[in-house]
């Protein structure tokens, strides 16, 4: 008897990670998120079907970045009207918005189709160590980013 699960809906069920944030390097941290939001850690793997899991960030507003970066990266944006370029840098967009900041590194590193807004969907930025979705969680990444899968008969109602 085969023990694989095939194309069925439990394969494609989605998993709730949970993400820490604080202290982690933005760009490496993006890498990992985009891929378990298109679903690449899955067998099931396939480009044009959205079988990614749900991913929820904490402690936005501690994330590092490596080099010069905090003073140097540039997030730009144009109106459509002449002159109507407009630029904010990594240390302002982090004391406005810390969300925007995570959600755009990982925005870049989807792949630019009609799945990426619904991937982006399932993305949950939270600056601080509270959120709704405590109850739904399954997997946490700590601070090194090794991945502990929590028991459901273990969690306490």
């Amino acid at each position: 008897m085969s023990q694989a699960i095939g194309k069925t809906a439990l394969a494609y069920a989605r998993v709730w990670h949970l993400v820490d944030a604080k202290q982690r390097v933005l760009g490496r941290m993006s890498v990992g998120i985009a891929e378990t939001l298109m679903g690449k850690h899955k067998p099931i793997y396939d480009p044009a079907s959205d079988c990614g899991d749900y991913v929820v960030v904490i402690n936005a507003k501690s994330v590092a970045t490596t080099g010069t970066k905090a003073k140097s990266k540039l997030y730009r944006h144009h109106s459509g009207y002449p002159g109507g370029l407009k630029e904010i840098t990594y240390e302002n967009l982090m004391e406005k918005d810390p969300d925007a900041v995570i959600r755009k590194a990982v925005s870049g590193m989807l792949p630019k189709n009609r799945l990426r807004d619904p991937r982006l969907a399932r993305l949950f930025v939270f600056e601080g160590e509270e959120h709704p979705y405590e109850q739904n969680i399954v997997k946490r990444y700590d601070a090194l980013g090794k991945e502990t899968r929590l028991d459901p008969s273990n969690l306490d109602a």
